[in-house]
């Protein structure tokens, strides 16, 4: 009495019951190749530059590390770099603390 009719509907020309529809994760996975483009790319390449970077680097360089100290490079080991941040003052870092390595003569300018 206070229930209408229930009308079945008809399965449409293009959605197939119980299949799989690839237009429906179009968007899913243009969003995979979005993120890999825009976040996952850059930053591999960046990791390639910064270990091209510390595999070059050598006795003589001027570099500044991450915790932003200027240094001359006195010793190099495959972990550990002595580095000379002031005549006669020289402190150990680890390789991977240099962040960027400075043209010859910088420190002297900054002196």
């Amino acid at each position: 009495m206070f229930i209408n009719e229930a009308w079945a509907q008809a399965a449409t020309a293009t959605a197939k019951p119980g299949g799989f529809d690839l237009v429906s994760f179009l968007p899913i996975i243009g969003m995979v190749v979005l993120m890999y483009f825009l976040l996952i790319r850059p930053q591999q390449k960046r990791a390639k530059e910064t270990k091209a970077m510390l595999a070059a680097i050598q006795k003589g360089d001027e570099v500044v590390t991450s915790g932003g100290t200027l240094g001359i490079i006195n010793k190099l080991g495959d972990n550990f770099i002595t580095l000379e941040i002031a005549k006669g003052v020289e402190v150990q870092v680890q390789r991977a603390a240099i962040q960027t390595v400075l043209p010859k003569g910088t420190i002297k300018k900054s002196e």
